[in-house]
């Protein structure tokens, strides 16, 4: 490759090696009649495989995921018959934990030489979390949006309930919406808007539960009894987001879906732990849920473990739900 007015640059292994390895790219051949692969170092190293021989398809085939590789070796098989270039991807298990790889080439044999196909390994680890990312976060706001929808018409029924006009009613679900919005804004804070002091744990279950009671304030059926604990800013948001769904899931199914509910959140420390226990009563029987729980018990579950350093528990007596809220009190604090 050159050009006119000036020396002409090469091409050449080493110049390929050098814009190979800067690009992150690893390379492979492979022999379609006897299925050995053979790789550059990159390539042996994204695989975590020793260079000390021959390795054959079936031998990196051991370390690609199980449920991935049905679908890698019908992919490789393809790639012989579709012209064009082709790309998958798929995960990997090393030792150091799992790495997503992409695979490109060309299909159809183009470009074979004797009987030997060639392409490239990139490392998409990052590329593959930043969209598991992107796709719980789009997971997570689409669930919450539909829990706003419930928990609206669950007030217009409070409110309705305890209002003598139309007049108060209005007046009534205004204030609820307001708190609500005040309750959101602890699971999403606005940006910009600067940090916020620690809060006291009794005064946020307070202000998280306040639009569910019949008054509009917690203290009716309603009852919060926690000791004096101070809760972060990022733990707070933790914690909203987790009060938020446990008290949805109570208006759709549990002691706040009908009148004579109750709910009853209380607290100890112990052991550099707090634990929470949040009873309903008076509400529908209720029984186990089947399965492995929807898309909001999992992210309670993980915020839970992963923000706070704890667990839920759950447990289901006939005369309502009770869920046990562990939480390292350091991480509360923090």
């Amino acid at each position: 490759m050159s050009w006119e007015g000036s020396e002409a640059p090469v091409w050449d292994a080493g110049r390929l090696r050098t814009a190979a390895d800067a690009a992150g790219v690893g390379l492979w051949s492979w022999n379609v009649d006897t299925n050995e692969i053979a790789m550059d170092d990159r390539g042996y190293a994204l695989w975590g495989v020793p260079r000390n021989g021959p390795i054959t398809f079936a031998d990196l085939s051991s370390r690609i995921a199980p449920p991935d590789l049905d679908r890698v070796r019908a992919a490789f098989a393809a790639t012989r018959s579709t012209p064009g270039p082709y790309q998958f991807d798929f995960r990997i298990v090393r030792d150091d934990g799992i790495r997503w790889v992409s695979t490109r080439g060309r299909g159809a044999d183009e470009g074979i030489v004797g009987r030997i196909m060639f392409g490239v390994f990139l490392d998409s680890t990052e590329r593959k979390e930043a969209e598991e990312a992107r796709d719980l976060l789009a997971g997570e706001m689409s669930h919450r949006v539909k829990n706003l929808f419930t928990i609206a018409s669950s007030l217009a029924s409070i409110a309705a309930r305890s209002a003598a006009t139309t007049t108060e009613m209005a007046r009534d679900l205004t204030q609820r919406l307001a708190t609500l919005g005040r309750a959101h804004d602890l699971i999403r804070p606005v940006p910009g808007a600067g940090s916020r002091d620690a809060a006291s744990l009794g005064d946020l279950f307070a202000v998280l539960l306040a639009p569910y009671d019949d008054r509009g304030v917690v203290g009716d059926r309603v009852r919060v009894s926690v000791p004096e604990a101070r809760v972060g800013e990022a733990a707070a948001t933790t914690l909203a987001l987790v009060v938020h769904e446990l008290a949805t899931n109570s208006v759709k199914y549990g002691s706040l879906s009908v009148a004579g509910g109750t709910l009853d959140v209380s607290c100890a420390q112990h052991d550099g732990e707090v634990v929470v226990v949040w009873t309903e009563r008076g509400g529908p029987p209720v029984s186990p849920p089947e399965g492995p729980g929807g898309f909001g018990n999992k992210l309670v579950s993980r915020s839970l473990s992963q923000q706070l350093g704890g667990s839920i528990a759950y447990q289901w007596p006939l005369e309502g739900a009770v869920v046990t809220l562990r939480m390292s009190r350091a991480r509360l604090a923090a």
